[in-house]
């Protein structure tokens, strides 16, 4: 019979609080196997180009340099199949072409970082360069641009009663995660190991295998806890590479970190976009059309998709859509995904734009979204497994005192202070994707469980361990769940929102086919109290098997083990994923709310409060749901105001590549949040009836505060980060 819940739904800590706290967490760059040497790279100081020499004897003459490798005497590395890894990434020191500014273009392995540091120095490059094209706005997208269409958009804007013409540029954003990027490499003969910040230990298992062209079962990889990410570890980065090439080179364990200002050239970043809408609708706020022209940064040699235009096809009821998503390919690293991928950068260009579609039609703009709200997805034909964001809207509302709003800009003060409201909604596609886990209950009655899943920040461990205590009906303190080593079962890579539907469902059907096993022993046993009961009718707490109906009737785990001579009991859980051909649609919903007070004469803009209500099905734990929410609304308010990655189109340098210059938000911009989450399951997406969160939190966030700025002042930003000087 079903399980008893304790665990799950629970806000308990992290089973792992206490080793990060106290800084005994162990992250890539803290491993240091016997005789391991240190390297760092020499980034291109250019940035399109060829190498036309390199002069490396001043960096080798220094007592601990190990060696200098570049393209001179760099091993061949073996022809790659095509398609994998994606596009054409960058493979290290194979040629002298430079793609960008900060390519790696040699690496220096020491004895000592130090050592390494001032080596990498001294080495001098020499380049026949030409000049980068690295602006968005100045260069043209290629020739194959992914398009959508429905019903004839542009002739319903013509028609159409009332019509926006709108025109969004938002800035691109690196992840700046407190851990750098870092690989600790090392060869036994023909077997690699790789201690590696990653989000996917077994893709970069996959990676490594096409990059050497060697068996995936001689690579092992292992992450057991990564210093958050937010998409930077998403992929395996030429780094990698570069250290166990070198590694392979000096026959020594190497060690290599990427510096602050290396991460803004090496990990990826949310690419900039020019976001071009036009909104039709009749007079009583009904969308008719709307179309969507998307250009975005891409490199040369690889090129980069997201889903920008996602909420533009299915977040409201509109009969006639037409969207063209443009890559602009252009002399830089390549982008990547970014909390929210896709979703956020859109929804700030959507959400604004319903927001001033509201204005226009004196509606309030949650009266603009309910009156647009579709009976099924019509992007796809297909019913909604759940959507419940008319709830988001009325909790919301009510919880942040909506009512309360003056629609007329500019209306609201607080001294030298404009008060204004704004809102958002938010869509984040519900991913699954192929997991397993092993499970394994020991005579002592204690669980360990198995899956190379990772855990970037959200409390992976904590969650899955939840699961799987009530599903065998053990304490947590009874439950071990290890992580973050290829070696282990399969699972998807940490990003879009999947890991708890997938490796989660996993958990759960090992754990239950173990506690089944358990009671078939029990009932099958003669001389257990439980011999004879129909299993239906065992349930298991406490580690402890009994009759629902009669609880004295009943044994431990550790006791039926033991008599039967048992040293443990295991299982194998599995997940298939998604199905090929989906019955529903399924997507996670968010109404973001913000109140925010810009000051008058200079322009600047404070976040005092926000309110976050989720569509996003079972919550397995409100403690961490609610630290991912809280994150979330701090990285959105970075999107919204601060963050900026300036480069010098002249060179393609990237001037602000630090934390002093490019801004994140501090403690001092954090106002009063508040998270909730609507109540409810969706077992049509997976068997433990939870949808994604981790991203949906951040969708909306931008928009609500651009709406709210619009509240307060009366101008329309349409770019981000909003800036004081747009303001003035």
């Amino acid at each position: 019979m079903s399980q008893p819940q304790a665990a799950v739904g629970a806000a308990v800590p992290r089973v792992d609080a206490r080793l990060r706290v106290t800084g005994r967490t162990k992250y890539a760059g803290d491993n240091n196997p016997d005789g391991v040497v240190h390297a760092v790279i020499v980034d291109s100081s250019v940035g399109r180009g060829r190498v036309t020499g390199i002069d490396a004897r001043a960096a080798e003459a220094q007592t601990g340099v190990v060696k200098v490798i570049s393209h001179l005497n760099a091993p061949k590395l073996p022809h790659r199949e095509p398609g994998f890894p994606p596009g054409e990434a960058l493979r290290p020191f194979q040629d002298d072409r430079v793609r960008f500014f900060g390519q790696p273009v040699a690496v220096v392995v020491a004895a000592t970082l130090e050592v390494a540091q001032h080596a990498a120095s001294l080495v001098k490059v020499s380049y026949d360069t030409q000049p980068p094209s690295t602006d968005l706005g100045a260069a043209d997208p290629a020739d194959d641009p992914e398009t959508y269409a429905r019903g004839d958009a542009d002739r319903a804007l013509e028609a159409a009663d009332v019509t926006l013409d709108l025109s969004y540029r938002m800035a691109r954003n690196h992840h700046n995660p407190m851990e750098p990027a870092g690989t600790v490499a090392h060869w036994e003969g023909d077997r690699l190991t790789l201690w590696e910040k990653t989000q996917h230990v077994q893709g970069t298992v996959e990676t490594m295998a096409a990059e050497f062209g060697m068996p995936p079962d001689s690579i092992r990889v292992i992450s057991p806890a990564v210093g958050g990410a937010f998409g930077s570890g998403g992929r395996t980065w030429v780094h990698t590479s570069i250290a166990a090439l070198a590694a392979r080179e000096v026959k020594r364990p190497v060690k290599l970190v990427l510096t602050r200002r290396q991460t803004y050239f090496g990990v990826g970043y949310r690419p900039a976009y020019e976001y071009d809408l036009r909104l039709g609708s009749d007079r009583r706020g009904r969308l008719t059309a709307s179309t969507h022209d998307v250009r975005t940064e891409s490199s040369r040699y690889e090129r980069h998709s997201e889903d920008v235009l996602a909420a533009g096809r299915m977040l409201y009821s509109t009969p006639h859509v037409r969207q063209v998503y443009g890559h602009v390919p252009l002399d830089v690293n390549t982008p990547t995904w970014m909390r929210g991928p896709g979703y956020s950068s859109g929804a700030f260009c959507v959400e604004t734009a319903m927001d001033e579609l509201a204005h226009e039609l004196g509606l309030d703009p949650i009266e603009l979204r309910l009156r647009n709200e579709p009976t099924a997805d019509e992007s796809s034909n297909l019913p909604f497994s759940t959507r419940r964001l008319r709830d988001c809207y009325r909790t919301g509302a009510r919880e942040f005192g909506w009512h309360r709003r003056n629609p007329k800009p500019r209306s609201t003060r607080d001294g030298d202070w404009l008060i204004g409201m704004g809102m958002a909604a938010g869509v984040y596609d519900t991913a699954r994707s192929e997991a397993r886990a092993s499970v394994r209950l020991d005579a002592d009655g204690t669980a360990l469980v198995q899956s190379a899943t990772s855990d970037m920040g959200p409390g992976t461990a904590t969650s899955m361990t939840q699961v799987a205590a009530d599903a065998l009906g053990l304490t947590m303190r009874q439950v071990t769940f290890r992580l973050g080593d290829s070696d282990l079962p399969l699972a998807p890579g940490h990003h879009g929102s999947r890991t708890m539907a997938s490796v989660g469902s996993a958990v759960q059907d090992g754990c239950d086919q173990l506690r089944k096993q358990a009671v078939t022993l029990a009932v099958e046993d003669e001389d257990s109290p439980l011999y004879g009961v129909d299993p239906a009718d065992v349930v298991v707490r406490g580690g402890r098997l009994y009759v629902k109906d009669a609880p004295v009737r009943g044994e431990t785990y550790r006791r039926l083990l033991t008599r039967n001579d048992r040293t443990h009991l295991e299982a194998l859980g599995t997940y298939a994923g998604a199905p090929e051909s989906e019955k529903f649609s399924f997507y996670a919903y968010a109404a973001t709310f913000a109140e925010v007070a810009v000051d008058a004469r200079l322009g600047l803009v404070r976040v005092r409060r926000m309110v976050g209500v989720y569509d996003a099905a079972r919550i397995i734990n409100p403690r961490l749901a609610d630290s991912q929410a809280i994150g979330a609304m701090t990285g959105g308010i970075g999107q919204a105001l601060l963050e900026h990655t300036v480069t010098d189109h002249r060179d393609g340098r990237i001037v602000n590549a630090n934390l002093a210059d490019y801004l994140v938000p501090t403690h001092a911009d954090m106002p009063e949040m508040k998270a909730i989450y609507i109540e409810g399951e969706d077992y049509e997406a997976d068997p433990i009836g939870v949808k994604g969160l981790g991203e949906i939190v951040i969708v909306g966030v931008a928009p609500a505060i651009a709406n709210a700025v619009f509240n307060a002042t009366g101008r329309r930003i349409r770019q981000l980060p909003i800036t004081a000087e747009a303001l003035l």
